[in-house]
């Protein structure tokens, strides 16, 4: 990405981080949780590691035609605490969550509380250390956390999926929050899910699901 390319997304000025985290929870731009200020110079450290362009397209909400930019998801996995080098599994993540059959506006708008659940498998698992083992549904690593933290942040403020607004779940769940775990490949009897679902051996993949 050039560098004098513009973000299209809004600035605001604030005092300092602390600020900057109220600001996010007056207006409901986040789940709850204190968040990374996105500053430019972040934002565009992200937009590079996904090796795409800010303004690229990464998917469509097939209901309300919500165009879902790198620029976004940038925003989003800076806010969520994800390391740069997150970006290509959050882009993964995102376009699988577009395909028709895992029902986006549905599952968003579901009033029995689903979140979307990722599994990631193949070689990303190590690269990112990502958790697959103890806890591996809970609070043991960074890139587990901050990824699927990431596509709540991107419902929230690109979707729109606010508790009582669009997201009408009754009682929700801590998934709510985050919901990404890695299978542990090398101490499984089983296949991949991934190789069971079609993807070549060694090769990275995620496989997302409203649970």
């Amino acid at each position: 990405m050039a560098e004098s390319s513009a973000l299209a997304s809004r600035v605001f000025e604030v005092a300092d981080g602390f600020e900057a985290n109220e600001l996010y929870q007056r207006n409901g731009w986040t789940d709850g949780l204190p968040i990374v200020p996105p500053t430019e110079a972040g934002v565009r450290e992200f937009i590079r590691a996904s090796g795409r362009e800010g303004a690229d397209v990464v998917g469509i909400e097939s209901v309300r035609r919500r165009r879902i930019t790198v620029e976004k998801l940038a925003i989003a996995a800076l806010m969520a605490g994800c390391l740069p080098d997150y970006m290509p599994v959050v882009l993964a993540v995102i376009r699988a969550m577009c395909e028709p059959e895992f029902g986006l506006h549905g599952s968003t708008a579901s009033t029995g509380g689903s979140a979307p659940m990722i599994v990631v498998n193949g070689p990303v698992r190590t690269q990112l250390g990502m958790n697959s083992t103890h806890n591996a549904m809970a609070n043991a690593s960074r890139a587990n956390a901050t990824i699927g933290r990431t596509v709540r942040l991107f419902l929230l403020n690109v979707l729109g999926g606010h508790p009582g607004q669009l997201d009408r779940s009754t009682l929700g769940h801590p998934g709510k929050f985050t919901f990404c775990l890695a299978e542990d490949e090398e101490d499984s009897p089983w296949l991949p899910l991934a190789v069971e679902r079609g993807i070549p051996a060694g090769r990275s993949a995620v496989t997302v699901m409203a649970v």
